[in-house]
């Protein structure tokens, strides 16, 4: 074992003078090393020098022992006690200042108002807000609230602890306001979220002919940008420029990082080229900025080109690929993460559950549970809550229940959770079962909880269920209905074919229908086969947005239906010359770790021949069972064999043979589709399910299917 060599006094035989000791304070790292010196320093002398005391208080490397001497000092001056109250409020433990305060309270030890400023921040830091009040009080009672320091402490503290109204009194009442002041009020409305206060004392500032400094600039800069006011913070750049403010790495920085968060994205990149080096912060902002517009190749760009990564900036990558339905890109990269050693935080967790959910695969579900449990994150709230969205969408209600279940605290997210993932699998019993609970533990319901209970009614057909909880959600819970609301009963009115009823909540909607509105009616009528109501409804919607590549379509199939070819053709030249194309069917399927996705008529597979040579045998033993393809879902021109072909190659059937060839015999298969199952994929899927005894589970864009024993879950309404 070696011992570190410590400074010694160089003549122990002789009493050591101030300066040696000073300098031997200085050089003590350890807190066994401080207590020789002490002990030298106490019989150096009856009454030790000031600049000895005061050295002892701010070296020692244990605050609790630098408290210890201060409460052994008999009638310590604002000299020792004030720098000494400094010291502890900067410390890791600024609720020390606390006890000195409180000594020289009950002894009646003089405390001068340079001691107010280090107490407040000291109050500020830990969110101390009745030690702060105490204090206000003392200096009130003392004369020393009118001080410019100690009122712009106050301000701080009140700020620190989310008073931003008696924040401001005390702003109101200082009769000299200097640049800090303004500083430190503008980023507490800032920190409290109040932007256009935080513009607004912006414009009193320059009234009172107060010129701002970066930190103020930065700061109105960030309320811009977090605020999305792009045209004010355009107005701040201006500013800058005209009156020739010098423009620092840290302007520059509030820049970029405003005009990205207002989505200017050019401008941002233009300020951003200029900007050598590239902080991580501003490169961060970029990569977020680009995530918000769905520009992923661009912010990986950035992200490949900074040299140094810290963890936000890796959060910031993996949350863009989560977010841009690019969910395996984000998992790849959280393994590169783990790889270089970096430890994920909350955030990044979060991304990653959210990529798993998005991925719809099971075993990677199960994997980042494990991996979250391990690494300490399985007790956080808003972990728990995102894995059961994540079990949810990967088709395990079970395991989504069990994980709600074991919370030892649940919040109105956590029941809302599980309640959209029952409306999701088609459990419109247990949803409600659920909502009745959760108003039982006196969880109060909010606009989102009413969301997934009207979507549980929509999707099960419980139309008298469904007009009684909006009846109860504004006359009960006092919610105004949104838009979202509105889409969920106008959906809910059109699947139970009461097109007449779901055309009146269109009509006395008090706000204009939007494009959700237009597109649940719409899809309501390609359901039913209400073609001129269709129309109707898909123009409107393209008069909302004109590329609306659903609207389109729909109106495109529904010329097809009539046989109106050359409208058909007019639809799709305009949708060509617009750049706009149908979204092609993709089904995703996991085996054995590896996600393997397909197309239709995909033959890029490197099992593509055994696949359709599978898809022929099942086909052929469903036909023996009656099976004939339904080809009403193939709108456009061809002749019904070659329909029969494109609709038998749908990406989901393929991975279904997939899953047949090389999954287990007892397992179940599970399929992630991008857009809503056809009617001759589902009836495929359940005659699968009966003829191989296979349960087979679907996800589809708006709702699960489990198949069992040739009957699907979702009562053949969905």
């Amino acid at each position: 074992m070696s011992i570190v060599p410590q400074p010694t006094i160089s003549v122990p035989s002789a009493i050591p003078t101030r300066a040696t000791l000073l300098k031997t304070l200085s050089s003590s790292h350890s807190l066994a090393h401080f207590k020789q010196v002490h002990a030298h320093v106490l019989r150096s002398t009856h009454l030790p020098h000031h600049s000895l005391l005061l050295k002892l208080l701010l070296s020692s490397p244990s605050l609790p022992y630098s408290l210890s001497i201060f409460s052994h000092l008999p009638n310590p001056h604002p000299s020792l006690s004030t720098p000494f109250l400094r010291h502890l409020s900067r410390s890791s433990k600024p609720h020390f200042a606390f006890f000195v305060y409180q000594r020289l309270r009950n002894e009646g030890i003089p405390i001068d108002r340079f001691a107010l400023p280090p107490l407040l921040k000291a109050a500020a830091r830990v969110g101390g807000l009745a030690e702060g009040k105490e204090i206000h009080g003392f200096g009130f009672k003392l004369g020393f609230d009118s001080d410019p320091f100690v009122q712009t402490g106050l301000m701080g503290m009140y700020i620190g602890c989310r008073r931003i109204l008696e924040a401001r009194l005390v702003f109101d009442k200082m009769s000299y306001r200097d640049i800090v002041a303004w500083s430190i009020m503008i980023d507490g409305y800032c920190q409290s979220e109040l932007f256009d206060d935080a513009l607004e004392l912006f414009e009193e500032m320059k009234c009172a002919d107060v010129e701002a400094d970066k930190f103020v600039l930065s700061s109105i800069l960030s309320a811009c940008g977090r605020a999305g006011n792009l045209d004010y913070g355009k107005a701040i750049h201006d500013y800058i420029i005209q009156n020739g403010l010098e423009v620092d790495a840290h302007i520059r920085c509030a820049l970029v990082t405003m005009y990205a968060s207002c989505g200017c994205m050019d401008m941002a990149q233009q300020l951003y080229d200029q900007m050598t080096p590239k902080n991580m912060v501003v490169s961060t902002a970029m990569i977020s900025g680009y995530s918000r517009h769905g520009r992923v190749m661009d912010a990986r760009l950035i992200f490949d080109q900074m040299v140094e990564k810290d963890l936000v900036c890796w959060s910031a990558m993996i949350s863009c690929y989560a977010e841009s339905d690019q969910p395996q890109e984000a998992l790849r990269l959280f393994k590169e993460l783990q790889i270089l050693g970096i430890r994920p935080d909350q955030v990044t967790m979060l991304s990653v559950i959210s990529a798993c959910a998005h991925l719809g695969v099971l075993d990677k579900a199960k994997w980042i549970h494990v991996y979250a449990d391990k690494n300490g994150f399985g007790g956080a709230l808003p972990i728990n809550n995102a894995l059961i969205d994540m079990y949810a969408k990967c088709g395990s209600l079970e395991r989504a229940r069990d994980v709600f279940e074991k919370m030892t605290r649940k919040n109105v997210i956590s029941w809302t959770s599980m309640i959209n993932a029952f409306a999701m699998h088609g459990d419109a019993n247990n949803a409600l079962s659920f909502f009745q609970k959760m108003k039982e533990a006196n969880v109060e319901p909010n606009r989102v909880t009413f969301v997934g209970v009207l979507y549980a009614c929509s999707h099960s057909g419980l139309v008298e269920e469904g007009r009684k909880i909006f009846a109860a959600m504004i006359n009960e819970h006092k919610i105004t209905p949104t838009h979202e609301h509105y889409g969920c009963m106008v959906d809910l009115f059109g699947r139970a074919n009461l097109l007449r009823e779901a055309v009146e909540i269109v009509e006395t909607m008090p706000f204009a229908p939007n494009v959700v509105i237009w597109g649940s009616l719409m899809a309501a009528c390609r359901i039913h086969g209400e073609t001129e109501l269709g129309e109707f409804a898909a123009k409107r919607l393209l008069e909302l947005e004109p590329d609306h590549h659903g609207a389109l379509v729909l109106l495109s199939n529904i010329y097809a239906k009539e046989r109106k070819w050359q409208d058909v053709g007019d639809l799709r030249q305009l949708m060509k010359e617009r750049g706009i194309s149908k979204e092609r069917g993709c089904s995703r399927i996991e085996l054995d770790n590896e996600v393997h996705e397909f197309l239709v008529a995909d033959r890029n597979h490197k099992q593509a021949d055994e696949i359709y040579k599978k898809l022929d045998e099942v086909v052929s033993r469903l036909k023996l069972g009656g099976y004939a393809p339904n080809t009403n879902s193939v709108l456009v021109d061809l002749e019904e064999e070659e329909k029969k072909e494109v609709v038998l190659w749908h990406s989901e059937k393929l991975a279904l043979c997939y899953g047949l060839i090389n999954g287990a015999k007892d397992s179940c298969i599970r399929i992630v589709k991008n857009l809503r199952v056809c009617e001759d994929c589902h009836t495929f899927m359940k005659l699968v399910s009966k003829v191989y005894g296979k349960e087979i589970v679907v996800r589809d864009r708006t709702r699960f299917h489990h198949y069992r024993d040739g009957v699907c879950s979702c009562g053949d309404y969905w």
